[in-house]
């Protein structure tokens, strides 16, 4: 059954993207073990936060808010040649940031092939042709070192620092504008 919000999404975001190596195709019912897998993963849990995502029917869950949430999207990233899934590239409208914000996340075995680079590369030349997604925006811990490295080599810029719920982000961008805090 497709709803409002799925409808929503076929028109804003283009459903399935391709790169040389990867496919990205936006987040489904479907994809509930992977996403079990991830949220479990040790990057997720140290620099995300644990989702108490367990079981099934948690993942249904997750998903189905996901879905059902405006201005929020996943893309499942997968190898081409295996179909296999390594990660998640998001590009959401938070409530204390004025601006989309693009994130990633992988397996740890499948880091360091240049595979987060690719997806979000991709991702970002996407949204550059809708003039509603400028700037882009990116939140990190200081302490994630990798996604800093990432957020560098994909162009985007340190902006300055925040805290939101008494934690300390930094925000990143892709243009030079002067960001507020909601």
């Amino acid at each position: 059954m497709i709803n409002y919000r799925t409808t929503f999404y076929i028109l804003k975001m283009q459903n399935k993207i391709f790169t040389e190596r990867l496919n990205l195709n936006l987040l489904s019912l479907e994809d509930h073990d992977f996403i079990i897998a991830i949220l479990n993963s040790p990057g997720w849990i140290e620099f995300i936060g644990d989702r108490n995502v367990h079981s099934k029917d948690d993942a249904f869950a997750y998903i189905y808010k996901i879905l059902n949430t405006q201005n929020l999207f996943y893309w499942v990233v997968s190898i081409k040649e295996s179909n296999t899934p390594i990660g998640i590239i998001s590009f959401l409208k938070r409530n204390y940031l004025e601006h989309f914000d693009i994130g990633f996340a992988f397996l740890p075995q499948f880091n360091g092939n240049g595979y987060a680079y690719e997806a979000a590369k991709e991702i970002l030349s996407v949204v550059s042709k809708n003039s509603d997604y400028h700037p882009v925006l990116a939140t990190t811990l200081p302490k994630n070192i990798s996604s800093i490295k990432l957020l560098t080599k994909l162009g985007l810029r340190f902006e300055k620092e925040i805290e939101v719920e008494n934690e300390v982000l930094h925000i990143y961008t892709n243009e030079a504008v002067i960001l507020s805090v909601k």
